[in-house]
């Protein structure tokens, strides 16, 4: 079971890079399509933003409250700060999306 959430985990960072190594290899064949894979990724990044941001705040309102309807439980109060410490790491990753995109096109090149 564990190993099913590693790769639903990684696979957005595979997929990304993916996107990013083909548009390298057609780079000198066909300009137009690393415009149109540039434009695209710039898009889905900021519908991500967009998305992620009220997503964000629910998962930090439901880890919270997980917490405070605990009732002294030690397992619901660690399933709650989990929830918060990953919603707020996910959202800083998604925040920080065009810093990892630039850090892969600076290395395929």
């Amino acid at each position: 079971m564990k190993e099913k959430n590693k790769v639903l985990k990684y696979c957005p960072i595979f997929i990304l890079a993916l996107i990013l190594f083909s548009s390298n290899i057609y780079a000198k064949t066909d300009p137009t399509l690393v415009n149109k894979l540039n434009t695209a990724l710039k898009e889905i990044q900021s519908y991500l933003v967009k998305l992620s941001t009220p997503a964000a705040g629910v998962a930090i309102a439901a880890g919270a409250l997980i917490r405070k309807f605990s009732f002294g439980d030690e397992e619901k109060m660690r399933i709650g700060k989990k929830v918060i410490i990953n919603a707020i790491f996910c959202y800083g990753v998604i925040l920080s999306l065009n810093l990892i995109i630039k850090f892969i096109e600076t290395i395929l090149k």
